[in-house]
């Protein structure tokens, strides 16, 4: 939310919390004699400091008003008060309030002069000795060091968070460090990218060694593949994508990748007679996945046995009827360690899973019930009608040193359940497996549900398809339609999409629809805002856009924008707003959270509290306060309050893509398939989007338009190895 910076000087009286990790400060200002509470990043700062500040007056829901500053102009107290006010505070290691006084008492105005260049007439003093000013004068040196790295670090346009990890990493050595190879600013968890390090090198009065930036570029392109999904590259595609990025000779680089793997910071592995290039971690990962599988393999937990009268006995209680492969499933799952349950719609995965919980329950085990995601937990547990959770907070996620990701649950402290069940694997990436099956003891049975025909995961790894294919592990493949389920025009071309067949409409009632316009865009608003209403009785509220691509004219931004004029038009009488990039947020907006976040506090109507909103959430955006800098959203009953950067975590929502629909459920869909880029018309894509409507789906496009997509049945490719650690086809000298 931008506002116009407000200026305000002050002393530093009083210094209220100091996080040590970021530098997140909140202390106190007196302003022409009046406390002023400021919060912002300033590391080491000291009661007696004098500043100059740029930000602006907040509101904090608990704390009040506060100044937020986000730029700040440091300068050493120059008075005897404001130098005797600093040094009590401790800032010097060594020097307290008592030897302030006497220090402040004999050099008035000119005491840091003093400490800082002629730091032996401290000695004059009684009670201070040579070996005491000597080391005052090193104390205070140290500090103004870390006040000159701060200081230069912000003249290569890094931020104080960003300078704040630097000195943490690297200390006073910090621009030593960077002016040496500043490529080494992409690595670890100081959060540069190449592109930035490779701007801070150009930006340098001295040549960098050319070796950093290929190794810096050789793990930049290997990075950046793993938002492609890929956990490892093949070894010569690797090379040649950096050849081309970096301009340097192929023998060159591949001597450098050689001496990378040598020196451990990459891992190279033969898999089936070709030689692939990982990040440790993502070796380490799968690598450890694959091995933990095979353990609950050859020593399962005990078996539960399920008598075919038991059997009979869960129909009665259900209502249903279980076919030959239901029973298979639920069987299966109770007398192995591990179960991939797998199918499309209306298959009966869910039913399936009610008897496995019941019969588990029935036994005496403790059952724990997880989904990748918060709107897919939340569907679960409506469906199952048990409690699930996250998995990262069943994982009890907390946030470390640059916000990486830290799990209370592990192996020295693995969950207390019996069984654990997580639906929408194929969501799964592969480190957040890792982390489940870390958190799993040695004698859980877990059941694995997901439908291997939807989109991969948005993170690394191919977890679903990996543990099907290497056939280790008990899997289950639903494939009859239930009769129920049959009645529905959108289960049953689901299910002949999948199979390469074009679907199929009826004239009569149908809950399937294909629309064609030569303006989709004009088309798709009028659906949601007047069309579906009148004659279904559809509204925007249970009415949800899926848009296979973010740009073009079908695609989430347009449609959003377009959307948001008609459902909820500019009055700026009425409704207050506020700008982002590409589009405005705006008080009565269908919006949705768009990452994990697990800091943000909400509230019931009955009084119940937490915290906790997830990636996918959508909800209604009720209240914008700006002169607190805090918007208040309303996710089904729950209301949440977003300050600060928490607010860049909200977008519209009227329409969203398909990627970010997996896992949830709408009771109508308008799915446009028309002016799409080429590499988003197929098959896999289509069928995730079809299966996310319960009720009515709307298809906007030509019946050429779908055809393409389904005849396109190109699987992703992703390069892992998860597979073929299960199967043992990897070679690798050495281990970890």
């Amino acid at each position: 939310m931008s506002e116009e910076l407000e200026k305000i000087t002050g002393i530093v009286e009083d210094i209220t919390y100091i996080n040590e990790d970021n530098g997140y400060s909140v202390f106190v200002v007196d302003v022409n004699g009046e406390p002023v509470t400021v919060v912002g990043i300033f590391p080491y700062i000291n009661v007696g400091e004098q500043l100059e500040l740029m930000g602006s007056y907040i509101i904090h829901p608990q704390y009040g008003q506060q100044f937020k500053a986000v730029e700040a102009i440091r300068r050493m107290p120059s008075t005897s008060a404001a130098v005797l006010k600093y040094l009590s505070s401790g800032a010097i290691k060594g020097v307290g309030p008592a030897t302030a006084q006497m220090i402040v008492s004999r050099f008035g105005d000119e005491t840091l002069n003093i400490i800082e260049n002629d730091c032996e007439k401290l000695a004059e003093i009684k009670g201070i000795s040579k070996e005491k000013a000597k080391k005052i004068g090193e104390e205070y040196m140290k500090l103004y060091g870390v006040r000159e790295v701060m200081m230069k670090l912000s003249s290569f346009n890094i931020t104080a968070n960003e300078a704040m990890r630097i000195y943490k990493k690297f200390g006073l050595k910090s621009i030593e460090k960077i002016a040496d190879n500043p490529y080494m600013l992409c690595k670890g968890n100081l959060g540069f990218s190449f592109t930035r390090a490779d701007e801070i090198a150009n930006n340098l009065e001295t040549r960098v060694d050319g070796t950093f930036r290929a190794e810096a570029g050789i793990e930049y392109i290997l990075k950046h593949n793993l938002s492609n999904g890929h956990t490892c590259l093949p070894k010569d595609k690797l090379l040649a994508v950096a050849q081309r990025m970096l301009e340097f000779d192929f023998d060159e680089l591949e001597s450098v990748l050689e001496n990378q793997v040598y020196s451990g910071s990459l891992v190279k592995a033969n898999i089936n007679g070709e030689e692939f290039i990982f990040l440790p971690d993502y070796y380490s990962a799968e690598k450890y996945c694959a091995n933990r599988i095979l353990l609950s393999s050859t020593v399962p937990p005990s078996e539960i046995p399920v008598s075919l009268s038991r059997l009979e006995q869960v129909e009665r209680e259900t209502g249903v009827i279980y076919d030959k492969v239901q029973k298979q499933a639920i069987t299966t799952a109770l007398s192995s360690g591990m179960l991939v349950l797998t199918g499309g719609p209306g298959t009966g995965k869910t039913t399936t899973l009610k008897a496995i919980i019941a019969i588990l329950k029935e036994n005496g085990s403790k059952i724990s019930l997880a989904a990748p995601t918060g709107r897919a937990a939340k569907r679960m547990s409506e469906l199952c009608k048990e409690e699930a959770k996250t998995i990262h907070r069943l994982l009890e996620v907390e946030w470390g040193e640059n916000d990486r990701q830290i799990f209370k649950r592990n192996e020295k402290n693995p969950l207390e359940a019996d069984c654990i069940i997580v639906d929408e694997l194929s969501m799964m990436d592969i480190k957040l497996f890792e982390a489940l099956l870390r958190a799993m003891r040695a004698d859980c049975r877990l059941i694995l549900v997901g439908d291997v025909d939807q989109l991969p995961s948005v993170g690394a790894g191919n977890v679903l398809n990996d543990i099907i294919e290497s056939g280790v592990v008990s899997v289950v493949r639903l494939e009859k339609i239930f009769r129920q389920a049959q009645k529905s025009f959108i289960v049953t071309n689901a299910h002949r999409i999948i199979n390469g067949e074009m679907p199929k409409t009826s004239q009569n009632e149908s809950d399937f629809y294909i629309a064609n316009s030569n303006k989709p865009d004009e088309l798709i608003t009028s659906l949601y805002s007047k069309r579906l209403r009148e004659k279904f009785g559809f509204t925007p509220e249970n009415t949800q856009v899926l848009c296979p691509s973010k740009m073009r004219k079908t695609g989430t931004v347009n449609i959003n924008n377009r959307l948001q004029s008609i459902i909820n038009p500019e009055n700026l009488m009425v409704k207050k707003e506020i700008k982002r990039k590409g589009f405005v947020l705006r008080e009565g907006d269908k919006v949705m959270q768009v990452r994990n976040n697990y800091d943000v506090l909400w509230t019931k109507k009955n009084g119940e509290s937490g915290s906790g909103i997830f990636n996918g959430d959508i909800g209604v955006l009720e209240k914008i306060d700006k002169q607190n800098s805090t918007i208040t959203v309303i996710f089904d009953d729950k209301t949440a309050i977003f300050t600060g950067e928490e607010i860049d975590d909200i977008t519209l929502a009227y329409a969203i893509t398909v990627h970010k629909s997996q896992g949830s459920e709408f009771d109508c869909v308008i799915l446009p398939v028309c002016d799409l880029p080429p590499q988003l018309k197929y098959r896999n894509l289509l069928y995730t989007a079809v299966t996310r409507a319960k009720k009515m789906l709307i298809i906007v496009g030509k019946g050429a338009d779908i055809k393409e997509m389904i005849d396109n049945d190109k699987k992703t490719l992703r390069y892992t190895a998860f597979r073929q650690f299960l199967n043992g086809q990897i070679t690798f000298n050495g281990d970890f």
